[in-house]
């Protein structure tokens, strides 16, 4: 499966190397929604580009898009396409059988109360040690479908593209009007 990753990138680290795009960032987690990085590193990917860049333009809501809404750490954002093996299993929170064997509810798993969901994944990589990541629907549009990998699945992960962000970027312009972005 292809899914995306909206990453700060130093275009000479190695992919798997600190702001490579196959990097766990572990040194900057423990505020999202699935951290727990005394126990794993994890990536935060999409189904689609479009969901991983509106991630990194929520905190901008209201403004104008501006190019240094591309940066992160004094690093460019990419945008990433990265190749999962088929046989990486997830844990699908859009399945309600799943979520009644696990005996979890909607909305404690769509929350953004970070003190919910982080001991609610703790408890699933250590319940499913085979599992490879998490499946979930996204909180700006349900039918954008999201994965957070775990760093146990790092050799079923294959990088097949990285592209840097600009603001004509496609992917960019689409998120800028999906947040209704004011022009610059």
């Amino acid at each position: 499966m292809t899914l995306y990753r909206c990453f700060a990138w130093r275009v000479e680290a190695k992919s798997d190397a600190a702001d490579g795009a196959l990097w766990f960032p572990r040194p900057f987690q423990g505020e999202g929604r699935h951290d727990n990085p005394d126990l794993y590193g994890c990536l935060y990917l999409a189904d689609r580009p479009l969901s991983c860049i509106v991630e990194q333009f929520a905190p901008f809501r209201g403004q104008r898009l501006i190019a240094s809404m591309l940066q992160r750490r004094g690093l460019p954002l990419a945008l990433g396409s990265v190749e999962i093996a088929d046989t990486v299993a997830l844990i699908d929170l859009d399945d309600p059988r799943q979520l009644s064997r696990e005996r979890l509810r909607p909305s404690l798993v769509a929350t953004r109360n970070r003190a919910v969901t982080q001991p609610q994944v703790r408890l699933l990589y250590h319940r499913h040690p085979f599992v490879g990541g998490l499946r979930w629907w996204s909180s700006w549009e349900g039918q954008w479908m999201n994965v957070t990998l775990f760093d146990r699945a790092s050799r079923a992960m294959r990088l097949a593209e990285v592209e840097l962000l600009t603001l004509e970027h496609p992917a960019v312009v689409e998120a800028a009007e999906f947040f209704g972005f004011r022009p610059a």
